[in-house]
């Protein structure tokens, strides 16, 4: 027999104490992620002032009482008003924030909540804890509408109900290429519950790095969790000589599962089988085919050491998932199954005799046979194993659930064999794709996967039937990090994209409003701020286009991503600011006058949307182009990648294709050209492109050390300069290269490409320019 209660948290105002504050004036709900059903009365509000009491009723709810302090805290922190929770109401106390907790409330969803705003008081309902802590994130985000502090705010009447549109709305968060501290992790799991996020995938092991304590196997973690510094890793253990090491003890994991429960966050562990398990191998070699050891892996891509599919892996699986399971209470365990490069499986002949023994046809259908026993091992235990979209390819245990990156396709296929679905659509919800093409922003991947791009996601396969739609359980943005060494780098990646995420996840289909979003966004940016979110400003940063017009003058026109805002800006050398002179129309300047034009973004109530850009604005511009700016030969891998020199300060970053060092100037103005100038850097290989190695593209040397080339109208056009790297090489840092061009009319492209083989060096261009003297 149920009992019925009603578990009431009130903040109580004392008329006494109420602390003199200018009150601001009503401010339009800004909500995000935009709730289900939202019904403002258009009159009256309720005034929340700091000084007030939260109270907690009643002897049961541990949870909701933590909700309560987590509400007082977070508001303190972001709004400057302290509220103080007592354990009893106090007489005479007049309550205008309720917190009711009441299984039996007319609530949809476990995580769903009711809000009232009325009568001098804010009431929420909810059935659960859960969802009186996504209540508590509604009404917080109704006393922080702008980036005001130390005032009231007064929240306008109305009522809004509110529901999850999916179950799953998930982060992954890879710590195998790049290792983050437990405080680090806490603070992302604060912020995506902020965001009405409820899984958290933890990518932990990987070719680069085994993240997890196993005592049974010590040197999982004593050799596995080490790789040697290459690269940018360098910068990060102080000299290439000194390896770059980190994991997590089970007392490390404990807490972040603790943390992450409190705030309704279920973490999903990932160990990945049967590929990316290099530093696996290279702990224990009996883990592979070869009897080799390898080293922990540098290379960032696809490598080929794969677990044998044995008796004894499986063991040693079973024991490192029953280490897992006791470390992480989730239903699911991920097991991967993504990029299994079957080269040392074809190779082994006993394997191939495995195969033919258990009668498969071939080594998808042997992986598919490898993950059923690991997946049916989760499924005795309680559990349900998750696995990239490959492991269809050879029929995937009937309890797994399916990771779709190759959507639609992969999650079509996983719905036509049974199976329930996250999706996970590369390269819309890879985080490591970077969010505009300006050139100050992070290294990652192509192409631009911008605000705008996550925003419009649609989880649901084009033409996907209500049944098949059944399927879905919800939505994930996958944060891979080989370019993210740092948390500040993660954070840039996140914020704000994954504000659009949390809408996509958590709002009805219906509720898909690209403008409303953005009218929602200045709010959402100024809570990014207090809460100490160095979040990306890409979509509203400003853009400069510079064009050359009749008379010796040059046009310059501005423009932001989202499209949303007002740019203003500055030519006296001051920073732009809210009564800066707003931009309206293409700005024109003297060529012979060099000026410096500096821009930033903000919302129509002041808040500045992007830091200042600055762009100098002379002939020399015209004539000048850096990496961003110039669009690679074949774009057959195209990255973008930070110099690993110097150790310290500030690296430049290069946009190069890894398999084509060839980069295309359209249109270069070559009239008055004497000379071009080439800005370069070296940058060590560290990929393993697998199949894609036959298309890396050698150029034979003229000299020993090689040379930049450049081209003609195509790479196969007359030759205009030749640029020797010997001075290059002997410099770690950047290296100007000059050389003359024979005279040459009008406009050309021009092919400017690097000789050699990127396997021995990756050279790279920062910065080309063409001069006229």
């Amino acid at each position: 027999m149920h009992t019925r209660f009603s578990l009431v948290i009130a903040i109580a105002v004392f008329g006494a104490c109420h602390v003199a504050q200018a009150a601001a004036s009503v401010a339009a709900w800004s909500l995000l992620p935009q709730p289900a059903v939202m019904h403002p009365s258009g009159r009256g509000s309720v005034t929340v002032a700091g000084g007030d009491r939260v109270l907690l009723q009643g002897t049961h709810g541990g949870q909701a009482r933590a909700v309560v302090r987590h509400f007082a805290a977070l508001v303190a922190h972001t709004r400057g008003l302290h509220l103080r929770v007592d354990s009893a109401p106090q007489r005479r106390s007049r309550a205008t924030i309720v917190f009711r907790l009441d299984p039996h409330a007319r609530v949809a969803h476990d995580a769903g909540y009711r809000i009232k705003i009325g009568e001098d008081r804010i009431e929420s309902t909810a059935r659960t804890p859960r969802g009186l802590f996504y209540a508590s994130v509604a009404v917080w985000q109704l006393l922080t509408p702008d980036d005001k502090r130390d005032v009231s705010v007064r929240v306008a009447d109305g009522s809004i109900e509110d529901w999850p549109r999916f179950r799953w709305r998930g982060l992954m968060l890879d710590s195998a290429r790049h290792f983050q501290s437990v405080a680090d992790i806490e603070k992302l799991i604060d912020w995506m519950s902020l965001q009405k996020l409820n899984m958290l995938h933890w990518h932990l092991t990987d070719d680069q790095g085994w993240r997890l304590q196993v005592p049974r196997y010590p040197e999982l973690t004593r050799i596995g969790a080490c790789r040697k510094a290459v690269g940018p890793d360098a910068a990060l253990t102080g000299s290439p000589d000194k390896p770059y090491c980190g994991f997590y003890t089970e007392a490390d994991v404990r807490e972040i599962v603790r943390y992450a429960a409190e705030r309704f966050v279920t973490v999903v562990p990932e160990i990945d089988i049967p590929g990316h398990a290099q530093a696996a191998i290279a702990s224990y070699p009996w883990l592979g085919v070869t009897g080799k050891r390898p080293p922990v892996s540098t290379d960032w891509g696809i490598n080929t050491w794969l677990l044998a599919p044995d008796a004894r892996t499986l063991h040693f699986l079973d024991n490192v998932l029953a280490e897992v399971m006791k470390l992480f209470p989730s239903k699911y365990i991920h097991i991967g199954g993504d990029e299994a490069a079957k080269d040392q499986w074809n190779a082994s002949p006993a394997v191939r005799a495995r195969m033919h023994q258990l009668g498969l046809k071939d080594m998808d259908q042997l992986q598919g046979w490898f993950t059923t026993q690991v997946a049916d091992y989760l499924a005795r235990h309680g559990r349900t194993a998750v696995g990239w979209d490959e492991i269809l390819k050879g029929r995937a245990p009937a309890s797994a659930v399916v990771m779709s990156w190759h959507a639609p396709v992969g999650a079509l296929q996983a719905i036509e064999q049974g199976h329930d679905v996250v999706m996970a659509s590369s390269p819309t919800l890879y985080l490591d794709h970077y969010q505009s093409d300006l050139h100050d922003e992070p290294p990652g991947r192509p192409d631009v996967e911008s605000l705008k791009d996550v925003y419009d996601y649609d989880p649901l396969p084009p033409g996907a039937t209500a049944a098949q739609a059944s399927h879905i359980l919800g939505v994930q943005a996958n944060l891979w990090t080989e370019y993210m060494p740092t948390f500040a780098r993660v954070q840039h990646a996140v914020f704000p994209r994954i504000a659009a995420l949390s809408e996509v996840a958590w709002s009805p289909a219906a509720a898909h409003d690209w403008h409303g979003f953005l009218a929602r966004m200045p709010a959402e940016l100024a809570r990014y701020r207090a809460l100490g979110i160095d979040y990306a400003d890409s979509a509203f940063a400003p853009a400069f286009a510079l064009k050359a017009v009749t008379g010796n003058a040059i046009d310059v026109a501005l423009s932001d991503q989202a499209d949303f805002g007002t740019i203003r800006y500055t030519t006296d050398g001051s920073m732009p600011g809210v009564d800066s002179t707003r931009y309206t129309r293409p700005l024109s300047f003297a060529a012979d006058r060099p000026t410096t034009l500096r821009a930033a973004t903000f919302a129509p109530d002041g808040f500045q949307l992007a830091a200042p850009r600055a762009q100098a604005v002379d002939a020399a511009a015209l004539l000048t182009r850096n990496s961003d700016q110039l669009d690679a030969c074949g774009n057959q891998l195209v990255l973008r990648l930070q110099d690993v020199r110097p150790l310290h300060g500030a690296r430049p970053v290069y946009r190069l294709d890894i398999e084509n060092m060839c980069w295309l100037w359209p249109h270069a103005p070559l009239d008055g050209v004497r000379r071009i100038a080439l800005t370069v850097g070296n940058l060590p290989w560290n990929f393993a492109l697998w199949t894609d190695a036959a298309k890396v593209v050698v150029r034979p040397k003229a000299s020993p050390a090689g040379e930049f080339q450049v081209h003609e109208d195509s790479c196969d056009g007359p030759l205009l300069a030749t640029l020797p790297l010997a001075s290059a090489t002997r410099t770690p840092l950047q290296t100007t290269l000059t050389a003359g061009i024979p005279p040459t009319s009008g406009t050309h492209d021009l092919c400017i490409y690097a000789t050699g083989d990127p396997r021995d060096g990756l050279w790279a261009i920062g910065k080309a320019r063409l001069l006229t003297r």
